[in-house]
């Protein structure tokens, strides 16, 4: 029942009725509360929808990865794996710099 359990969560975690969700993706209103309960499980065009319009990856969304990333920070990935090599370890040389500062302080906090 993971779908139903995440599609439940995302929605109300952005604020989103069922009534704006079936607007956006074009269902019939009984649908979503179908889903969220997990009597039905939609096909993967439906699927696809639901997590555009929720701004959310479907491999989240349908159990697939426990890695809740938005919509932005897939395009950003997408972005960085068509530079080139220097300038991909650059970025990460920057964001290993501030996992690493965010931990530090995370440790000396305690």
């Amino acid at each position: 029942m993971v779908f139903g359990e995440r599609l439940l969560s995302i929605r109300k975690a952005k604020k989103s009725s069922q009534e704006e969700l079936v607007k956006a993706i074009g269902v019939h209103a009984p649908v979503i509360g179908r889903y969220e309960r997990g009597e039905v499980k939609p096909l993967i065009e439906v699927a696809i929808k639901l997590a555009d319009a929720l701004q959310m990856s479907v491999d989240y969304l349908v159990g697939n990865s426990d890695m809740e990333l938005d919509k932005q920070t897939l395009n950003r990935m997408q972005q960085m794996a068509k530079m080139p090599d220097a300038d991909r370890m650059q970025i990460f040389m920057v964001i290993d710099a501030l996992i690493r500062d965010f931990n530090a302080k995370k440790q000396y906090a305690v």
